[in-house]
């Protein structure tokens, strides 16, 4: 199988070069399909550069909605740059808790990989909910891991998925003393992945550090406007995390009828473990449906929400064969 589909979710191209077929219905990146609206609203000055105190408003929003202190939040361009410049700053011995986004394993040179239950006292890589399985630890569960750090061990929490359900985020640990640093996406659950934004939240001295390593201007003007003015919409935040959880609801009744049994507390996605994950990846793919396989888990097969109610129709098609 290629790693245009196993490597990360999306490639919807290469998807319709491989399998022809027209009107793709893209279910593998786990990005919410119900986007933010607001963006078309929103004046954006593209002949000037951002000014610091935008992106201040900009931390404050997201502190504000996170329930931490702006000091204690950083933005960063996604944040897949944000978990590589915390990594390298952090070094050392580390492990990271798989099965778990790729990148967890290339933050710190030599991280191992290891299972939570195996997960030591020294710095250790966690995604919370989790991805691919969708694994939800309690605020407690992780709390319990971040006291048993050995002195100089860090936790480093990926929260890119936490936005659907605030009581799983550990935000409200952050602070100057704690060996602690979390991870945000904006993309993931504002649906708008190509923002390209995302927040390192942790002791004010490692976020001095990542805002010397991006430089000035780390974010685009968009980012700013588009972030500032979506953290601080509460009212689609409340109505958005309902519909999704109805959504999931729908999806799991669509994959139980086929027969699969839906895994993960997160409701952007679903797991699923069949015979063959590649071959329902490709009867799918045969349907102009992209999902999400993966090489080191030939089992496994992650779906996305579906948007509409003709497209979790036409899953429910596919799924028949």
């Amino acid at each position: 199988m290629s790693a245009s589909w196993t490597w990360h979710g999306g490639g919807v191209e290469a998807a319709r070069a491989h399998f022809d077929g027209e009107d793709w219905i893209d279910l593998s990146t786990g990005i919410n399909p119900h986007p933010w609206p607001g963006t078309n609203a929103l004046a954006i000055d593209w002949q000037r550069l951002p000014e610091r105190h935008e992106l201040a408003g900009l931390e404050a929003a997201a502190a504000d909605y996170f329930g931490v202190d702006p000091r204690h939040v950083c933005a960063v361009p996604g944040t897949e740059i944000g978990l590589r410049l915390a990594g390298g700053l952090v070094g050392g011995s580390a492990h990271y808790v798989a099965p778990t986004y790729r990148t967890h394993g290339e933050m710190i040179a030599g991280a191992i990989r290891t299972t939570l239950d195996a997960a030591g006292a020294g710095t250790v890589i966690l995604a919370n909910p989790n991805n691919p399985d969708g694994r939800a630890l309690s605020s407690a569960q992780l709390r319990g891991l971040l006291d048993r750090r050995d002195p100089g061990a860090w936790l480093l929490l990926d929260e890119a998925f936490a936005d659907v359900d605030p009581a799983l985020s550990l935000a409200g640990a952050i602070d100057d003393a704690r060996p602690l640093m979390i991870f945000r996406s904006f993309g993931k659950f504002f649906g708008l992945a190509g923002v390209r934004l995302g927040f390192v939240l942790g002791p004010s001295p490692m976020l001095d550090a990542i805002r010397a390593a991006l430089g000035a201007w780390p974010v685009s003007a968009a980012a700013i406007a588009i972030g500032t003015a979506a953290y601080r919409d509460r009212s689609w935040t409340e109505a958005m995390r309902a519909r999704l959880r109805n959504d999931a609801a729908a999806l799991d009744a669509v994959l139980a009828a086929a027969g699969h049994a839906a895994i993960g507390a997160c409701p952007l996605f679903r797991l699923i473990e069949v015979p063959s994950g590649i071959a329902l990846f490709e009867q799918l793919a045969r349907h102009a449906i992209l999902t999400r396989p993966f090489a080191e888990q030939p089992r496994w097969l992650r779906i996305g929400l579906p948007s509409t109610g003709e497209a979790l129709a036409r899953l429910e098609t596919a799924l028949r064969g």
